[in-house]
């Protein structure tokens, strides 16, 4: 390559606070700053004062904090120069039996010169690995723990195999509390001068679903985008059905025919670009608030969980619509009756 020309990286800005998605700008650095959880903050407390951590297993559904968790737990015991002292594999990365043969086992075979300190590997969604990676993990786990401390990170325990669950001590994360949602919510949105109505951040939270990342990327984008983040922004920002969508929806269904209200409510997925996917799951909790007996609840629901099956195997939306019209028309029915 010529003196003179250089590549196109070279002319790349550092990324800074600004650039940063506020996912990470905003991400915990200390475990005083976790939101909830305030059990698994304590006991993690204890272990890193009294110098006793075991290796340890995080689960429970994403955007709950289990990797700021330990992240922060990793400031604490190293300081913020952490990252020398610790592994961190994503699911991004190769994640095989030769990865825990070699990078796994390299790492932690060695010990630090002028440290007593134990080195930390962090295994995050271990449920994507191999099951003979696993398999493989649970003996590096068993010999070099007087190196080297694990804490591996899922969202489905039952993908873990038992015998790396028998030798890891477990927390689970529960979906964050709506109300620790809005402080952090209110917080960043101060910050970043954005400017987000009542309506907004009810829409915000109920999308959110105990998910803080979701809302953040979420609040985010709308801020990109729109000047003042109400309702229609968030709604139309995420691509999700709004609530009028759904009462729509159902109001066609009990009250027009079949084919009217197939037409319908075809003419409106594609004018707003909304999935059948998203549409049951809106619907199945609309009719949580229907005044309806209990056996046309039962028989609704159930349609539902078939038919939202079905589609995960890339059945027809078309005949799955109709499906769900028949399944609410006939719940109807049975509601009549009774």
């Amino acid at each position: 390559m010529d003196k003179g020309k250089g590549r196109a990286t070279d002319f790349v800005k550092p990324e800074t606070q600004d650039t940063l998605p506020w996912v990470e700008k905003y991400r915990p650095k200390n475990l005083d700053d976790v939101v909830a959880h305030k059990d698994i903050i304590a006991t993690l407390e204890k272990f890193i004062s009294t110098n006793r951590v075991p290796h340890m297993l995080f689960y429970g559904p994403p955007g709950t904090g289990k990797t700021s968790t330990i992240l922060a737990c990793a400031n604490r015991i190293y300081g913020p120069n952490f990252r020398n002292q610790v592994m961190e594999l994503n699911a991004s990365d190769d994640r095989g039996i030769d990865v825990v043969r070699e990078q796994i086992k390299s790492f932690a075979s060695t010990k630090q010169i002028f440290s007593s300190a134990f080195k930390l590997i962090i295994l995050d969604e271990t449920d994507a690995m191999t099951l003979a990676a696993q398999n493989a993990l649970r003996r590096v786990i068993e010999k070099y723990t007087r190196n080297v401390r694990f804490c591996i990170i899922c969202n489905y325990i039952n993908k873990i195999a038992p015998a790396i669950q028998s030798r890891c001590t477990r927390f689970r994360f529960q979906p964050l509390p709506i109300t620790e949602i809005e402080k952090k919510v209110d917080e960043v949105a101060e910050k970043e001068n954005c400017t987000i109505s009542p309506e907004g951040k009810t829409a915000l939270l109920r999308l959110s679903k105990g998910d803080m990342r979701k809302a953040l990327n979420i609040l985010q984008a709308c801020h990109a985008v729109y000047d003042v983040v109400d309702e229609a922004a968030v709604y139309n920002c995420v691509g999700h059905p709004h609530p009028a969508d759904i009462d729509y929806f159902l109001k066609s269904i009990m009250n027009e025919e079949v084919v009217t209200a197939s037409n319908a409510i075809t003419k409106l997925k594609q004018d707003k670009g909304l999935a059948l996917q998203d549409i049951i799951a809106c619907i199945s909790e609309a009719i949580d608030e229907l005044q309806i007996p209990a056996n046309a609840r039962i028989f609704i629901l159930d349609n539902l969980a078939k038919i939202e099956y079905r589609m995960s195997f890339g059945c027809s939306e078309k005949i799955q619509l109709s499906a769900l019209i028949a399944t609410i028309k006939t719940g109807v029915d049975l509601a009549a009756k009774n």
